[in-house]
Parts: C-alpha cells; structure tokens; sequence
C-alpha cells in the first residue's frame, strides 16, 4: 500500500479504507470529550470503519486574545489518555 501513513494501528490514505479523523476542536470539559470519543466510536463500530479521535488542548488560533484556548498541555493531556 504505498503512500498510507499508519496513526497507531490505523491506515490512512494509499488506498487504505475510510477512516473517521473526529472529535471537538478543543477540550471544552472532559465530561464532553469523553461523551464525543464514545458517540464516535459507537458509530464507527456499527459501519465498521477506524476512528481516529482529535482534539486540542490548546487552540492558538482564535480571532481573539480572550477566547478560550483549552485546559492547557497537563490537563488536556490527562482528559485525552483517558480517551
């Protein structure tokens, strides 16, 4: 399968199947990304396609200096090894 690139056990791209690449934009609470990563991969299981779950815990980009940017590398980190 040339050009695919694995993300953990999961192909992506060189021919590979669909994969999901899903989940909130940044880490707004971990109740919410814990209940987002297991609607998605409650769907993925039913259509039987991978998922790869993203989610930010700092979000540099916002158009302005006082929006949230997300919980921060320690505690995002945390929220998303639970995942």
């Amino acid at each position: 399968m040339s050009g695919a690139v694995r993300i953990g056990p999961v192909a992506v791209g060189g021919g590979a199947p669909l994969a999901l690449i899903a989940g909130p934009c940044v880490i707004e609470s971990e109740d919410l990304v814990l209940r987002v990563a297991e609607g998605l991969s409650d769907l993925c299981g039913r259509l039987g396609i991978p998922l790869i779950f993203k989610s930010s815990y700092d979000k540099a980009n916002r158009t302005s200096l006082d929006s949230f940017r997300g919980p921060g590398l320690e505690k995002g980190l945390r929220v998303l090894e639970r995942v």
